[in-house]
């Protein structure tokens, strides 16, 4: 009888049966590590309990409260849902039915597409069927079989999708009870096992197969967790993340628009782009001392993209341009670039560059255009033109790792400005399809793995990090900055990327201490990423409460009375000369209307002015968010408001110039 030899987390090594299932195996280990698996892995590969063990490897017992289970009781709750349509309106043919990011869909082809209104009804039943606990068992059919019994039914996109499953694949049903649907697997061991932390979320249409030539479908999103307080936590990170969305709060602080004329491109208001250009301002600071900043063409001929290999890997996401005269000239194929690194090669190739001038760090808050479809626009977050805070290093292999660090210690602390503390940096390591030499791809990717290794022990253990296997870029390997916002959303912002593709494609060189030619490498690096992304990011962030440096309008002077008009301008023009955003709002309104309305505003601070202030020359402070009030001299209030409004980065150049 065959044996298999497995390893357990522990480091301990064991025989087996390879007939004996997960099951039998949990069982084998402790009565009550049975009762609480729903499934177990080998070699970090998910089985059924009723799988056979069939080989060696490394085994883990995975019980319901594992991270990776959360998958399951997704996959499983997705199954329910299908069964709990099909009982309460016999008919309607189930489609496909997967695991997304926090929950799951299921597409469903009817007559009369489903509303919220049946979410009740679906919800009570799918706990119905919970609550039976059915054994999820699976089957191995013939195709025959299978397009035959889903045809008798009446399902004929469950026989489509038989004939999709490659010939080499086996045709796996999974029952639940008398309910059977065509699935890969795997699932838990029964129907109980998903408990009744989930929730119908919405409706939405959708094409078979994603194709608008096929009938419109009916999709039911859901969202299910391990417990009622996750769920309850995801909830209510919703209810918060839609009272955050920057697309309103864009519209209450009057900042921005979109429009269908200019789909995925912004229209910046003065408040927005007063705002843009204060973070514009705020990173050019940061550069100064290490990057010259450059400015490379907007529009270029396709010839460039084409040595770059963007018109190859990358011409469906790209905008092409041809002038409208009549001069063969005119006739030249051109692109809006997609991103700015060819540029930036162009600028290094002029003239020539010695080992002595590495590092050279150009820089460029370049506006970009990429194609993205109508669909997965999302105001600020998903747009087509855009502006990145882009930057290229081009240095030597030795100065590689050193350049990396520097990079990081620079991301983290802008971050840190923002008030985001915890990050996670990952390294992306080579997909599938890439380019370049094996050989340099290894060299990178130690060198990579030396420096992510540094950065978490820099950090002290603050900082996480990990790897993204295959997660890549085609020229390089890459580490990717994921910070996490004030109601625990995580964004992938900031990018550092090894390319010693693009130096070869174009012949770019410098000449080394041997006076011979030599080829630089050259790292992508980004901070923000997409200016106009990041700024979506810190409106939801902050949700407009932003700190005063940031605040499109920092103070607005609001009168009680008409007698305090001409005090009230004499402020704000005090204010504005010492540099501060300031507005009068001295419309004879009563001042909680004015308050309210500036609160509304996310105005940070309002000073009110009476006749008494007047006469004092004092300001009444009104902070946002506060229903406190304080009374202080018109001086001392212009100093205090000075001092917030003041950049994180200057504060610390004055704190250290004082020390010196």
């Amino acid at each position: 009888m065959a044996s298999v030899s497995l390893t357990f987390p522990d480091g301990s090594v064991r025989e087996y049966d390879a007939a004996m299932t997960g099951a039998e195996l949990a069982e084998s280990i402790s009565k009550s590590l049975a009762k609480k698996a729903v499934a177990y892995a080998v070699d970090g590969t998910l089985r059924d309990l009723s799988d056979p063990l069939g080989n060696s490897g490394k085994v883990e017992i995975v019980t319901r409260d594992d991270p990776r289970a959360l998958e399951l009781i997704r996959h499983d709750a997705a199954h329910v849902l299908a069964e709990a349509v099909q009982e309460l309106w016999p008919g309607t043919q189930v489609t496909i039915g997967p695991v997304i990011e926090n929950g799951f869909y299921y597409d469903f082809a009817r007559n009369e597409p489903f509303t919220p209104d049946d979410f009740a009804a679906i919800e009570k039943k799918m706990r119905e069927i919970i609550q039976r606990n059915k054994p999820f068992t699976k089957e191995v059919w013939s195709r025959d079989e299978a397009k035959k019994v889903f045809a008798e039914k009446g399902e004929a996109y469950k026989v489509e999708l038989v004939d999709a499953i490659p010939e080499d694949q086996d045709i796996k049903i999974y029952r639940q009870g008398d309910w059977f649907d065509l699935c890969r697997g795997p699932h838990m061991a029964s129907t109980g096992q998903i408990g009744n932390a989930f929730k119908l979320m919405k409706v939405a249409g959708a094409y078979w197969r994603g194709d608008s030539n096929n009938p419109m479908l009916t999709r039911i999103y859901g969202t299910a967790w391990a417990t009622q307080e996750q769920l309850d936590q995801y909830l209510h990170m919703l209810e918060e993340a839609e009272k955050r969305d920057h697309r309103r709060l864009g519209r209450e602080m009057d900042l921005f628009h979109f429009q269908e004329e200019g789909p995925g491109v912004v229209f910046w208001h003065a408040k927005g782009w007063k705002m843009f250009q204060t973070l514009v301002a705020y990173m050019r600071r940061r550069l100064a001392a290490d990057y010259q900043e450059v400015n490379a063409p907007q529009v270029l001929d396709h010839g460039l993209w084409e040595t770059s290999g963007h018109w190859g890997w990358y011409k469906e996401n790209m905008f092409a341009v041809q002038s409208a005269g009549e001069e063969a000239e005119d006739k030249r194929i051109f692109a809006l670039k997609p991103m700015n690194c060819p540029g930036h090669v162009q600028i290094f190739k002029h003239g020539l560059k010695s080992y002595r001038e590495l590092p050279i760090r150009l820089a460029e808050f370049g506006t970009v255009h990429r194609y993205e479809p109508s669909g997965a626009l999302h105001g600020l977050m998903r747009v087509r033109g855009f502006t990145q805070d882009d930057a290229h290093i081009f240095c030597t292999e030795e100065q590689l790792a050193e350049e990396c660090l520097k990079i990081n210690e620079l991301i983290l602390s802008v971050y840190q400005d923002f008030g985001f503390e915890e990050i996670v940096v990952k390294l992306s390591t080579r997909p599938e399809k890439r380019v370049g030499s094996d050989e340099n791809w290894d060299h990178a990717e130690e060198i990579m793995t030396r420096v992510l290794k540094q950065i978490e022990e820099q950090s002290g253990g603050r900082i996480k990090t990990g790897i993204l296997p295959g997660e890549g870029a085609f020229y390089g390997p890459k580490f990717e900055y994921t910070l996490k916002d004030a109601i625990g959303r995580e964004w992938q912002c900031g990018t550092t990327q090894v390319d010693f593709n693009l130096p070869e494609r174009f012949g770019a060189f410098y000449i080394g201490a041997d006076s011979e030619k030599k080829q630089p490498v050259m790292v992508h690096r980004a901070i923000c990423g997409s200016m106009e992304r990041f700024l979506g990011i810190l409106i939801e962030n902050f949700s407009g409460h932003f700190p005063l440096w940031l605040a499109p309008v920092q103070v607005v002077v609001a009168t009680i009375t008409s007698d305090a008009d001409e005090y009230a301008s004499r402020v704000v023009a005090k204010l504005r000369a010492a540099g501060l955003a300031a507005e009068a709002d001295l419309r004879n309104e009563k001042i909680n209307y004015k308050v309210r309305e500036h609160s509304l505003a996310k105005v940070p601070v309002i000073l009110v002015c009476g006749r008494r202030e007047a006469e004092e020359g004092t300001v009444n402070i009104r902070r946002l968010g506060s229903r406190d009030q304080e009374s202080s001299t018109l001086e001392a209030t212009i100093a205090m408001l000075v001092d917030e409004a003041t950049p994180p980065d200057i504060k610390r150049a004055r704190a250290a110039a004082a020390a010196i």
